[in-house]
């Protein structure tokens, strides 16, 4: 486990983000950026960001939701339906180098700011839209959803069992590829902006990034033509790489090349296998998989599946036992790349981005509603009152 560093450095430290989005794909991509050090202010509405109601489990009325993907934030509230809201946010937005956001299709063009008008008011400012399908096409403004987003660009259709009903993958992996994507965009910009001097707008939509993640299941069906369909836990390039039976529990082997296969087959003690003409290499195993299955399973029925897994592992062969979540955590690995993080008493999951000489720090447990708005005002320089009720004071959740 690793502890709360408190020196305010991080890679992206100086870089200042205000971040006034809800749900997953923009606040994970504003924590990623928070950080490895930017000061990112999350904006929330009068009734909160969403997620904080997205529970059981709570913390402090936050629903763990909320708390896995704005760590490291400051926290304000405004109500943006107001001019002086709008106004505010003007405000916030001169001092910024990155403005995150995923209001509907014509929001901040109503607020006058559209990007045009962003783009003359802040000329060096990035602006980053996550969104379910864009602005226009055919879908364009639409709302979006990760697991609707998984049904209709076709992950799916690839996953569950071997005749089973297409399935959604049990974790955000849509929202979640929107935010590092947004990330990337935004750095991507920063640096073009050390040139040019200027910002840009960076879009990232959870239908693109859907459909960008359907490999090799595209690939596959550029170059013959066939409609990819659900394979279960095995590969549908690859042989063997699935899960398989063992003395125990199942293991997963993800064998990719003839040694690594070679070596597997010695130690599970069936080196004949390797002079089998039906398991020569992956072309002949991937059209022989139920024989090869049949025949790894029988020799492994022998094994057990943690020491085999530590064995195999330790001989290169890519393999895992099966294991639930707890499991994960203790492992002495996971605390070793401390990949999971306190502070006081919040625990969340550390950065899996390890920069030598500027890494990741976790200074602030998640914002509680509106907490930092009083704060993030005086050092603006701006009077509190004088934007009225727009400016949500941390007791008012109305």
């Amino acid at each position: 486990m690793t502890k709360a560093q408190t020196s305010p450095s991080g890679a992206l430290a100086g870089l200042r983000v205000i971040d006034a989005s809800r749900v997953l794909g923009g606040p994970y991509a504003g924590q990623i950026l928070a950080d490895h050090g930017a000061d990112v202010i999350k904006v929330e509405p009068p009734s909160g960001d969403e997620t904080r109601g997205w529970g059981p489990p709570f913390k402090d009325d936050a629903a763990s939701y909320f708390i896995g993907v704005n760590r490291n934030k400051r926290g304000m509230a405004i109500d943006l339906r107001q001019e002086a809201g709008q106004a505010l946010l003007g405000k916030l937005l001169e001092t910024a180098d990155v403005f995150i956001e995923n209001f509907k299709t014509g929001t901040l063009d109503r607020w006058g700011l559209s990007e045009e008008e962003i783009e003359r008011r802040f000329p060096r400012l990035v602006h980053c839209r996550v969104s379910g399908f864009g602005a226009d096409g055919p879908l364009g403004g639409m709302p979006g959803y990760d697991a609707a987003i998984q049904a209709s660009a076709g992950i799916m259709s690839v996953n569950g069992e071997l005749g089973g009903q297409p399935l959604r993958v049990g974790l955000p992996v849509v929202d979640m590829t929107t935010g590092l994507n947004a990330v990337i965009g935004i750095l991507m910009a920063i640096n073009e902006r050390h040139s040019s001097g200027k910002g840009q707008f960076v879009e990232t939509t959870l239908y693109d990034c859907g459909f960008s993640l359907l490999h090799p299941h595209l690939p596959n069906h550029y170059l013959s033509g066939k409609v990819p369909g659900r394979s279960g836990n095995a590969h549908p390039n690859i042989t063997p790489y699935d899960t398989f039976a063992t003395g125990t529990d199942p293991i997963f082997l993800a064998v990719g090349n003839n040694r690594q296969f070679a070596t597997l087959c010695q130690m599970i003690g069936r080196e004949a296998l390797t002079g089998d003409a039906r398991f020569a290499d992956n072309s002949a195993r991937n059209q022989n998989r139920d024989a090869l299955k049949a025949e790894l399973e029988a020799a492994m029925a022998k094994h057990d599946c943690a020491q085999l897994a530590d064995d195999l592992l330790k001989a290169g062969v890519p393999c895992g036992m099966v294991r639930s979540i707890d499991q994960v955590i203790a492992d002495p690995h996971t605390r070793h790349r401390e990949m999971v993080v306190d502070i006081e008493d919040y625990r969340g999951t550390g950065s899996p981005i390890k920069l030598s000489r500027s890494p990741a720090r976790y200074d602030r447990k998640p914002p509680a509603f509106a907490q930092h708005g009083a704060e993030v005002m005086e050092e603006l320089g701006l009077d509190a009152e004088s934007f009225g009720d727009a400016l949500i004071k941390p007791d008012k959740t109305d």
